[in-house]
Parts: C-alpha cells; sequence; structure tokens
C-alpha cells in the first residue's frame, strides 16, 4: 500500500480469455459483446455488454448475493455451503456467456479468495464445474478497476477526490487526481474489514437491546477507523473534498434517503445526497434491530443483518474525508473491467 502515482494505474495483472463455448449468432449476432464477473466476498456480478460510442449497451446482467466469505475471519477457509451457494450463481452466468454473443470475458475473485487458505482449490473446482476462470486478484488492482468504472461520477473539481468501495471482507479507498482524461491514482489503502467480516467480528448484536447495539456500532467504528489510520495520515487537507462510493451499502442508503419502495437503479446511480443525511440514516439504522432493518424497503431480509457494518465504514470514511456530499455509483469492477478490455481492443 501506498503510493502508486508512478505506476500504470490500471494495468491488469493478468490477460482476459476468450469466452468459453461461443454461442452461435442470435439475437445480437450482429455485435461483439464482452463480459465481465466480478465475484465478491458477499455478491456474484455478470455484467455482459457491446461497445456503443465511447461506453457501451448492457446485453445481460446477473446478480446474487451468495456470501462466499462467510465465516472466512474465524476459520480461515470458504465452508461448504458458500461454495455451493457461489458454484449455483456461477452456473447461471456460464449458460448466460453461452447464449450470448461473448467474444472476450474476464472474471475475477477478490477478498475472499485472498484470505482463504482453500481459494486457490475453488477457483479450479469452479472452472471444471462450470467453465469459468476466476483471477484472484490484488487488492490494488480491486481497487484501480472500481475508479475506472465509476469515475465518471465524480463531482467535478480541482481538489484530490476520495473514491472508495465498501466491499464483504474488505474496504478499498483510492485518492485521485481527476485533472486528465482518466483519474490518477495519487494514494491507495485496502482496509481489511467489509460488510461481511466486520459484521462477523462485532455485528452479533441483533435483538434490538438499545446499549447492545450502541456498543455493538461503537465497536465496527473503532475497529475500522483503526484499519484506516494508517491512510488517513496521508490524506492532505483540501479546501474542498469530493467523496464517491460504490458498493451496496452507498446504494442501499441512497435509496433510503430517497424513500424508494424498490431499488431503482436509474434513480440511485450518480445521485449526489448531502452526508449528514447519510450520517443520519447510518445511525437510525444502527439502532435497529435486525428484524426492524429488514422492515426498511430497499434493505430486506438479505441484507439487514449486514447494513450496519457498511454503515459503521461509511461514517469512518466520511470522518477521514469529511466532504459535505457523497456521490453514489452504481458502477463499479465489472464496469471497470469492460471499458479496459473494450478500451484496449478499440482502433
Amino acid at each position: 500500500m501506498g503510493d502508486v502515482s508512478a505506476r500504470e494505474p490500471y494495468r491488469q495483472d493478468r490477460p482476459a480469455r476468450p469466452a468459453p463455448n461461443r454461442p452461435p449468432r442470435g439475437r445480437w449476432g450482429d455485435a461483439r459483446a464482452y463480459a465481465a464477473l466480478d465475484l465478491g466476498t458477499n455478491n456474484c456480478r455478470l455484467l455482459i455488454a457491446r461497445p456503443q460510442g465511447s461506453g457501451f449497451a448492457v446485453v445481460d446482467a446477473f446478480s446474487r448475493i451468495v456470501r462466499l466469505g462467510e465465516g472466512v475471519a474465524a476459520s480461515g477457509r470458504l465452508s461448504d455451503a458458500a461454495i455451493e451457494r457461489t458454484l449455483a450463481a456461477l452456473r447461471v452466468c456460464a449458460d448466460k456467456l453461452k447464449r450470448r454473443n461473448v467474444v472476450l470475458a474476464r472474471s475475477v475473485a477478490t477478498e475472499a479468495c485472498r484470505r482463504a487458505a482453500n481459494g486457490a482449490d475453488f477457483i479450479e473446482r469452479a472452472h471444471a464445474e462450470t467453465g469459468i476462470r476466476l483471477d484472484i486478484i490484488s487488492a490494488e488492482e480491486e481497487a484501480g478497476l472500481a475508479v475506472l468504472g465509476c469515475h465518471a461520477l465524480i463531482e467535478p473539481g480541482s481538489d484530490p477526490a476520495l473514491v472508495f468501495d465498501i466491499g464483504g471482507g474488505s474496504t478499498e479507498l483510492v485518492l485521485v487526481d481527476t485533472a486528465g482524461p482518466e483519474p490518477r491514482v495519487l494514494d491507495w489503502h485496502s482496509a481489511p474489514w467489509g460488510v461481511v467480516s466486520l459484521t462477523e467480528r462485532a455485528g452479533a448484536a441483533g435483538n434490538g437491546d438499545p446499549a447492545a447495539l450502541a456498543r455493538a456500532y461503537a465497536e465496527m467504528r473503532a475497529l475500522a477507523a483503526a484499519s484506516m489510520a494508517p491512510f488517513a495520515a496521508r490524506l492532505p487537507r483540501v479546501d474542498q473534498p469530493r467523496l464517491l462510493g460504490t458498493s451496496g451499502t452507498v446504494t442501499t442508503l441512497g435509496s433510503v434517503h430517497l424513500g424508494l419502495s424498490h431499488y431503482d437503479r436509474s434513480a440511485v446511480d450518480g445521485l449526489v445526497a448531502p452526508a449528514a443525511a447519510m450520517r443520519e440514516i447510518s445511525r437510525s439504522l444502527s439502532g435497529k434491530s435486525i428484524a426492524q432493518r429488514a422492515e426498511v424497503a430497499c434493505i430486506g431480509n438479505e441484507r439487514a443483518d449486514l447494513v450496519v457494518a457498511g454503515c459503521a465504514i461509511l461514517e469512518t470514511i466520511m470522518d477521514l474525508w469529511p466532504a459535505e456530499r457523497l456521490g453514489i455509483a452504481d458502477r463499479g469492477i465489472r464496469e471497470g473491467i469492460l471499458r479496459r478490455l473494450m478500451g484496449e481492443r478499440r482502433p
């Protein structure tokens, strides 16, 4: 970790691969399609798109909460149940790749596979059973791809901006200079806490006892702050801090801020919310039981136990980079992969 400005910020450490079992020409037969798969600690996400102008048009997408990293912090291994859930999701992805005119795909795995002793074994099994070859990427490359995928939503300004991605097993923070056509990485940091790992460590209080909930939230905040302290000490002082987040945490809280009855990407992606409002929502959720959180629209049962850890991480980030507003992106690693794949192959 540290200053990486002298390096090529978005270089892929491993090459993309031709998609296996290319299907016959179909509905999208005349358009080359590219695919990006991001297997995180909590989610499995696939995006298939074709070039369009300077960007791309989405052909197909898939997202499922698989909790691959469940229990890894304690056991150091991916559990059998988590592996089976994830393989089921990867089979859906493999089927979509076969049915689309995908000429090139890249699939990446992040913190859960980096940390687990059996991560490499899982990668081999996934390839054998689904045909999808996952690359376990470094935290540095993960951060760079996330920035590449969402930097277009950074608010205008001359000072450096902070982009962050709250994952399931880690949180990536990237300080960027936005003066050029693509952001230049000035500094970056990977904190070893995400919504899954932090919940497992300190978020057990879910029965609604106010004192227990407050203690759990305070412990999560303290752990997050300690993990980010080295990065915080290096951050420059700027007149107008700009902050952009990409993750399920910020998109969920953005939905709550808007009062949506169900998730709407078109309303959330590109939203700029007052930081004070996001703090208020975070603190309100931290005082609710899991059952009460599940009743909040756009949180539900799937995110109810994890969202408070995300709130703790978000508040910590807003402490170290006190922007008045928070930009929210429903885009990140997958879009970064696609832009890199398409950009390298355009004339």
